[in-house]
């Protein structure tokens, strides 16, 4: 896939573009729908198959106070739209002055003259431009004035409850990892750095990993059984999120046990695939009664980690198809 991030940067439109517009956070199973129609339309009329997204969101310039914490980083959302086997990505820096164009500006400053569009594909709800005045019937008044066709995809919808970024980020949000996979396509992940931590763990018998991560929707404060890969090696874990309220922290961590490892992972970049929430963070009157809970907790994440298998994008993140050497009984399994 090539990506550009700048329109100056295309020296011709591409040719006979296939295309769809849109944020696609989180790049869930409604995304994946769209891309797949976009692919298809475009092998079948030898063109370029397109997507057209902006960074940042545009509630971030445009109301910051209603942006949503976003499902995905940059990167994660470039990887997964490349794993949907897209042939150009356009991510346009969104600016005020973006924001300014009007709908007919829009469609035909970048839409027809820069990326010169033959066919656009768009979710039923799609509004664009200043004021959002750039709806579906007006997309369609266009293309036929200009020479171009529209194709709405209906909402899709799993037992009458529609794909949508709204209904993933809230499910995360409740620290539904477990039922989220079936409206995302995937396990819900994060990457993270190993950095020094104040090793309280470490003194309990049970090291953890602390993470610094740069995504911005976590799940509910708890404790996780997760898939953790390192390189390519994947590791069963436990994991914390919150303020260790047994110690009383004042900021949120994210601290990762990694099963049956031994090592030194400061300054290393692991990824964790959150499977399911084991519990409640708890205060606990004792250092003793909170080792025991971890105990269990490691019990209960092997006994869930040994019968689910991970779900993830095929060639997703670093375009791995195959880990060199599953730890703990792994076994994954691609989903195109």
């Amino acid at each position: 896939m090539k990506t550009i991030r700048d329109l100056r940067d295309l020296a011709t439109p591409p040719r006979e573009t296939v295309l769809t517009i849109g944020n696609f956070d989180g790049v869930h199973l409604g995304h994946r729908e769209i891309f797949r129609r976009v692919v298809r339309k475009a092998r079948s009329v030898g063109g370029t198959a397109t997507v057209l997204t902006f960074e940042p969101h545009p509630l971030k310039i445009l109301a910051p106070e209603r942006a949503p914490k976003l499902l995905n980083t940059q990167a994660e959302k470039e990887l997964l739209i490349a794993a949907s086997r897209i042939d150009l990505l356009v991510c346009l820096p969104f600016t005020e002055e973006l924001s300014r164009l009007s709908a007919a500006e829009f469609v035909r400053e970048i839409l027809v003259n820069r990326l010169a569009v033959r066919h656009l594909l768009v979710g039923y709800d799609y509004a664009f431009g200043r004021g959002r005045l750039g709806n579906i019937r007006f997309l369609q008044e266009q293309a036929r004035e200009i020479g171009f066709t529209v194709e709405v995809l209906e909402p899709l919808a799993e037992h009458n409850v529609v794909y949508s970024s709204s209904l993933v980020r809230n499910m995360i949000s409740a620290g539904d990892v477990a039922g989220v996979v079936r409206f995302l396509g995937r396990h819900y992940t994060l990457e993270g750095v190993v950095a020094h931590g104040v090793e309280r763990g470490r003194k309990l018998g049970f090291p953890t990993a602390n993470l610094v991560t740069e995504k911005e929707l976590l799940p509910i404060p708890g404790v996780y059984a997760v898939k953790v890969r390192r390189g390519r090696v994947f590791y069963d874990g436990v994991l914390n999120i919150g303020w260790n309220p047994t110690f009383g922290n004042q900021e949120v961590t994210v601290e990762v046990h990694l099963l049956d490892f031994s090592g030194d992972l400061y300054g290393e970049t692991l990824r964790v695939y959150f499977f399911e929430r084991l519990r409640n963070e708890k205060r606990f009157p004792s250092v003793v009664e909170l080792s025991q809970a971890i105990a269990s907790d490691i019990t209960a994440a092997r006994d869930i980690l040994h019968r689910r298998q991970l779900v993830t994008y095929r060639e997703y993140l670093d375009l791995i198809t195959e880990p060199e050497a599953p730890a703990s009984g792994l076994g994954e399994w691609h989903e195109d």
